[in-house]
């Protein structure tokens, strides 16, 4: 083989390779592009779906925040006895109950928002037992120490509930 028939056969070679690679960048670029389109569509479909599902969920823990708020749980739950330590377990327990009952909703919020659910009804719980420790000698009396203990300070709730509508204004 010559030079020339070297320079021939490269010359008809050459608009062949570009147009192939030419081919390919763009069959590649329209494969990422369908691919990306599918991937957007199957999100579009999934979130129409599950968003009713997760504001559900977040309507059942903002029901929960509510119901141990512990000026409605107070009223809410009355004691049994006049022991003081029996209505402090009366709470406790109520306040467990309620948190087991929406327990799987957590699958349906975010690990943050959970974490704080859990931080309100820890110091819910926490509140209830520091207002237990006074001298109060009645169920009745600690009643009133729990109310007037929370009275001056936002309560946990409040603070996880906020925390829940702005998660929720996030999703529109």
């Amino acid at each position: 083989m010559s030079g020339d028939e070297i320079f021939q056969l490269f010359a008809y070679l050459l608009p062949a390779v570009v147009t192939g690679i030419v081919a390919f960048y763009f069959f590649r670029e329209h494969t990422k592009n369908e691919d990306g389109r599918r991937r957007f569509l199957l999100h579009k479909d999934t979130q129409s779906n599950t968003l009713p599902i997760r504001l559900q969920a977040y309507e059942r823990m903002a029901l929960f925040l509510e119901r141990i708020a512990i000026p409605s749980l107070v009223v809410r739950v009355a004691p049994k006895s006049a022991d003081k330590s029996d209505y402090e377990n009366l709470l406790i327990r109520n306040i467990e109950n309620e948190f087991d009952h929406n327990l799987s909703q957590q699958i349906y919020i975010t690990d943050e928002c959970w974490n704080i659910i859990k931080a309100a009804k820890s110091a819910t719980i926490q509140a209830i037992r520091k207002a237990a420790m006074s001298e109060s000698d009645s169920a009745d009396k600690l009643r009133e120490d729990i109310l007037n203990d929370t009275m001056d300070k936002p309560s946990p709730s409040a603070t996880a509930l906020s925390f829940v509508k702005k998660e929720i204004g996030e999703l529109w």
